[in-house]
C-alpha cells in the first residue's frame, strides 16, 4: 500500500468505509481520498485494496479511479485537442476530465482537432496535474538498469533532426533513431518498436530499428519469406541487386538481406537465381 496519496500515478490504497456518493479508500499513513460511485462494483468491499490511479476533478479535489488515462506524471502519449479558451487548450487524455495544457507551455498555438505530443506535468502553483509540448528536457533519465541493450522498446516519434528521428521511449526517455538505422517509411506521430542499442551517459537512448545479432538475421528472414508468400512465390532480388531496391521493397540493408538468403538457402526454403529468389516447394521444385 501506498504510505501518501501520489498524485498523477497508480495507488494501491484501502476500502475503509462507504458513503452516498462512493467509495473512501486510504493510504497507510491515513489520507483518503473518494472513489466516485461510478467506478464501484458489487465485489468491491471494505478492508480490500485497490490500484486506482489519482488526479484532480473540476472542482479541484483529488479524486480515485480505476480507469488509466493515455499518459500518467511524467509520461508523453499523443492526445487530441477538445476545447480551447484564452488560457489555453484541453486535451483527451483518456479520462473524463480533460487535462489542461497552458499557453506557456505550447510549442505553438494548438488548434481543436489536432493531436499532440503531451507530457503530464506537475503544476507547483495550482497543484494539479497539466500538460506540456515543452518536455524535452523534463523526460526522465534512462540507465542501462532501466534498460537493457538490445531490449524491445515502444517509441514514439516526436521530432526529426539532421541526426535522425528523436523518440519518446517507453513514454518517458529521449531515444534517437539515426537516420542510418532508417530502413523503412517513419514520420512525425508514429510509434514503432525499436531495440536499444546503447544507453549513454547522459541519460538518452540510441535506438535501431531491428535487433542486433541474430535476432535482427531472424527479422530479415521472415520478411522475405513474407514477400515470397504474398507475391506467388517470386521476390525480384538476388545477391547482386542493389542496396536501394532492396531496401525500398524489403526496408533491409544489404548485408541483412544477404545473409537472410544464406540462411533461408541453408533452410532449404528459397533459392536463388538470376532473375530473383523463388520459394522452394515442398517436393524441392
Amino acid at each position: 500500500m501506498n504510505a501518501y496519496l501520489e498524485l498523477g500515478t497508480v495507488n494501491r490504497l484501502k476500502i475503509v468505509r462507504e458513503t452516498p456518493h462512493g467509495l473512501v479508500l486510504a493510504s497507510e499513513k491515513e489520507k483518503e481520498v473518494l472513489l466516485p460511485k461510478r467506478y464501484v462494483t458489487e465485489t468491491m468491499k471494505i478492508g480490500d485494496t485497490l490500484d486506482v490511479f489519482l488526479y484532480t476533478d473540476s472542482e479541484e479535489r483529488i479524486v480515485a479511479t480505476t480507469e488509466r488515462p493515455r499518459a500518467m506524471l511524467g509520461e508523453v502519449a499523443e492526445m487530441e485537442v477538445v476545447d480551447l479558451t484564452p488560457h489555453g487548450a484541453f486535451v483527451d487524455w483518456g479520462l473524463p476530465k480533460d487535462l489542461f495544457v497552458p499557453r506557456m507551455l505550447q510549442k505553438e498555438p494548438m488548434h481543436r482537432g489536432e493531436c499532440h505530443a503531451i507530457l503530464v506535468t506537475y503544476d507547483e502553483k495550482s497543484h494539479r496535474l497539466a500538460g506540456t509540448q515543452k518536455f524535452d528536457r523534463q523526460l526522465a533519465k534512462a540507465s542501462s538498469k532501466t534498460l537493457k541493450r538490445n531490449e524491445a522498446v515502444d517509441a514514439y516519434i516526436f521530432g526529426k533532426t539532421e541526426l535522425g528521428y528523436k523518440a519518446v521511449v517507453n513514454r518517458r526517455y529521449e531515444g534517437l533513431i539515426f537516420h542510418s538505422e532508417v530502413f523503412g517509411p517513419l514520420a512525425v506521430g508514429d510509434t514503432v518498436t525499436a531495440y536499444v542499442k546503447q544507453v549513454r551517459d547522459d541519460g538518452k537512448i540510441d535506438l535501431l530499428t531491428r535487433p542486433i545479432g541474430k535476432k535482427s538475421d531472424n527479422l530479415a528472414a521472415d520478411k522475405v519469406m513474407a514477400w515470397l508468400h504474398d507475391h506467388n512465390g517470386m521476390l525480384p532480388l538476388n545477391y547482386k541487386s542493389d542496396p536501394e531496391r532492396i531496401k525500398e521493397l524489403l526496408g533491409l540493408s544489404r548485408k541483412n538481406f544477404k545473409r537472410a538468403l544464406t540462411k533461408l538457402i541453408e533452410a532449404g526454403k528459397i533459392e536463388v537465381k538470376e532473375n530473383g529468389t523463388y520459394l522452394r516447394m515442398k517436393n524441392g521444385k
